[in-house]
């Protein structure tokens, strides 16, 4: 029996708030972590990349309230490394096998300890270091981009620039003001400012008066431009550029509050003229997908690149269908067929995952070679050319009755045979309207669809209540069902206080069927076209106010 080898503690820099900016090594430490201990300024998306049989462990510090301290994190991070350890030798010597759980596994069992920005500059990574050094634990410290650049960059503020400053100095603001002295230098950074360097303040909101009134004596101008970058580099990224002297009141005035990081110096002008991540179309919308958990990241990442905050509120889940006994049947006779038709990218995987698990001769693309194959769209054409197929057919518009004229052009006709590998419930109209032009139409069920998870409908009510929903997407007729079935009584009157958001007229129809109102719908009835739809929406000089829509309350800050 070999001796298990020993755990490892990464102190990995998660970055500023922008799950993008994380480095490649810390993004696969963290999906091959045993354990992963986090704080409050760590992006909760960043966990959905954590192994599911992974142990989360929570820590978060959060400004001056009530919080874990430093010193229980430390124990926290030694704890979980020797128990971590010991599970590991009794499955040794239980000879259960180092479990990957089909994500990228550390071949050394690991904890790691995700710290907003960068752990070595003001992440107290330091005092985690040497306690795991003291404790004889091994330890790796991953960098992290640190908010006192990256937030300054999202804000339009290089923090160096030619001709305007040379230098960059990065300084607590978290001082307390009752000590007898400050730790700061104060006239060294006066004169920093002076002769325009930069200074980035950490921590420095709730001492910003202070801050001011400091440099001011110490003989930093009165006008030196500042700026305050909230919530830096996330779509909630607040900007406010001020001089020394109003600094202060203006970010009580616009209500500037913890995270921030607080630029001083000449450098913070530049914003006016080279600002780019909050003029996005979509920046500071929070938008609803609806699409189901497997299929949600593609409109996501589309939404979150435009400047849109997401919440997802999938209102189904895909799972497989009650018997697959349908579908194998099919495709034991694959080669009977004549046509085969997906209407969906759900339907193209689900077919190609069962069919690899088959016991045909040709577990992969090669079986489909005595049949012609149609896709309903682009996206699902895209699916079907990533397992080796061209689809024959893809029409102009992107719906069933499309679909169908689509393939008369392409020579179908009467007597042959159609396999419809699709979601148990779905529209019947394509293979009623084969099967009047005489074909022999075969539609099997190759996945089906269950109802959204109560907790995340309450959340969604809950931020409709608080007027902090800006848009709700529907790409599909079924979830614009399932979510006005899911909601109950409360449909109606919830759904009429948010703007609606449609990729094609068939889900257009089952909006208004509902009784609600269509505040946009896709020219392309794509995902790509939904996004473009949005993004027009909210741009438009002749958007109608929020107050002009029936119910609708303020939007929160």
């Amino acid at each position: 029996m070999s001796k298990p080898e020993s755990v490892c503690v990464y102190l990995v820099g998660a970055g500023p708030g922008d799950p993008g900016l994380m480095s490649v090594r810390g993004l696969s430490l963290l999906q091959g972590a045993d354990v992963v201990v986090y704080d409050y300024l760590s992006s909760d998306r960043l966990l959905e990349h954590v192994r599911p049989d992974a142990e989360l462990v929570f820590v978060g510090k959060k400004g001056f309230e009530k919080h874990i301290g430093q010193d229980d994190i430390n124990r926290i991070l030694v704890e979980k490394a020797r128990e971590l350890e010991r599970r590991m030798r009794d499955e040794a010597v239980r000879g259960v096998p180092r479990r990957a759980e089909g994500r990228c596994a550390q071949a050394v069992p690991s904890v790691v300890r995700l710290k907003g920005g960068d752990p070595f500059v003001f992440g107290r990574g330091g005092e985690e270091a040497l306690a795991l050094a003291e404790a004889g634990i091994p330890f790796e410290v991953v960098p992290g981009v640190t908010s006192g650049i990256a937030a300054c960059a999202y804000a339009g503020i290089p923090v160096t620039h030619r001709g305007v400053s040379t230098s960059v100095t990065l300084v607590t603001g978290n001082e307390d003001p009752s000590k007898d002295a400050s730790t700061l230098d104060w006239p060294s950074l006066a004169g920093l400012v002076k002769r325009g360097a930069t200074v980035c303040f950490y921590m420095g909101v709730r001492n910003l008066s202070l801050i001011s009134e400091k440099l001011a004596e110490c003989g930093a101008p009165s006008d030196i431009p500042v700026a305050l970058v909230q919530w830096g580099t996330t779509t909630r990224q607040r900007t406010c550029v001020a001089t020394l002297e109003t600094a202060a009141r203006r970010a009580r005035e616009e209500g500037i509050e913890a995270p921030a990081i607080i630029v001083v110096g000449s450098v913070a002008a530049l914003r006016e003229r080279i600002a780019w991540f909050e003029d996005r179309p979509l920046f500071g919308k929070r938008l609803v997908v609806t699409r189901s958990r497997e299929q949600a990241g593609s409109l996501g990442s589309l939404l979150r690149e435009q400047g849109a905050e997401v919440f997802e509120l999938p209102t189904i889940s895909i799972v497989d269908p009650e018997s697959f006994e349908p579908l194998d049947d099919a495709l034991s006779r694959l080669d009977s067929y004549d046509w085969l038709i997906f209407t969906s990218v759900n339907g193209v995987e689900r077919f190609f995952d069962r069919l690899s698990g088959s016991e045909l001769r040709f577990r992969d693309a090669r079986a489909l070679a005595g049949c012609r194959v149609a896709a309903i769209g682009p996206a699902t054409a895209a699916k079907l050319r990533s397992h080796g197929i061209a689809a024959d057919v893809v029409p102009a518009e992107y719906r069933a009755e499309a679909v169908h004229g689509a393939l008369r052009d392409a020579g179908f006709a009467s007597g042959q045979r159609v396999l419809i590998p699709r979601a148990l419930e779905a529209r019947e109209v394509l293979p009623q309207l084969l099967s009047a032009d005489g074909g022999e139409v075969d539609v099997v069920p190759s996945y089906r669809t269950v109802a959204a998870d109560p907790e995340h409908l309450r959340e969604f009510a809950s931020l409709v209540e608080a007027g902090s929903i800006d848009g709700v997407t529907f790409a599909s007729s079924s979830a614009v069902r399932n979510l006005v079935e899911a909601l109950g009584d409360a449909a109606g009157a919830l759904l009429r206080r948010v703007e609606i958001f449609s990729i094609g007229p068939i889900t257009s129809d089952t909006i208004e069927q509902a009784g609600l109102t269509v505040a946009a719908q896709a020219a392309e009835f794509t995902i790509p076209g939904l996004v473009d739809a949005l993004c027009e929406h909210f741009t438009s000089d002749d958007r109608p106010g929020e107050e002009q829509r029936a119910g609708a309350s303020p939007k929160g800050v």
